[in-house]
């Protein structure tokens, strides 16, 4: 709940302050978890074992949590069939993880600024120039991870956006002063107000 009039929870309804790029390299995926990754026998090892690691399973409800590890499962998948190293997955997973938690950090619509901001973490891993950016992939490579992001995280952009979005619900009781039980008008005090509460809670 927070005061509609004051600061406090205002927060969740300003657009995420966009956030400096940096080198996602290793950043949320070891060399020891991606070896794991690749020693899945099948698809449904594949998901747990992404399960486990990411604690997809902790606190999310059910819609949440499948979208997710598909998110992150298609995600593997698609650069081990583009055939790019441990390090350009790792690289690749974690554009995809940041991309998301931009989209899911405010309940505004943010498309076009995710996209943005989506674009900047593959620049980062495009140009060779230390500390800020390292040449990581190819021209080519970049093209296939944009074109990926396209046809399938920002086409469904809205989907994740309202799976991930938390619900605001409005509590409002109404009080009306100078009127008493019977009908009969009472005398105002002007110092109360019209409104018992309201809040918001999500």
């Amino acid at each position: 709940m927070f005061d509609v009039n004051g600061s406090p929870g205002m927060e969740a309804l300003r657009p995420v302050t966009k956030a400096k790029c940096q080198i996602l390299v290793w950043k949320d995926v070891t060399v020891g978890e991606l070896e794991r990754l690749e020693r899945a026998q099948s698809d449904d090892d594949l998901h747990r074992a992404l399960s486990e690691w990411l604690h997809v399973e902790g606190g999310l409800c059910e819609p949440r949590a499948s979208a997710l590890r598909d998110l992150y499962y298609y995600t593997v998948r698609f650069c081990w069939d583009r055939g790019f190293s441990r390090e350009q997955t790792s690289c690749v997973f974690s554009v995809v993880k940041e991309t998301h938690e931009a989209c899911v950090g405010s309940p505004l619509g943010n498309a076009a600024e995710c996209y943005r901001h989506f674009q900047d973490l593959l620049l980062c891993h495009a140009v060779h120039r230390p500390p800020s950016s390292i040449s990581l992939f190819s021209a080519q490579q970049l093209l296939h991870i944009s074109d990926y992001m396209v046809k399938t995280y920002f086409r469904h952009f809205k989907l994740y956006k309202s799976v991930f979005t938390p619900q605001v619900n409005l509590d409002l009781a109404v009080t009306y002063q100078g009127f008493s039980e019977t009908g009969d008008a009472e005398p105002i005090d002007e110092g109360a107000g019209g409104l018992g509460m309201l809040g918001l809670t999500c």
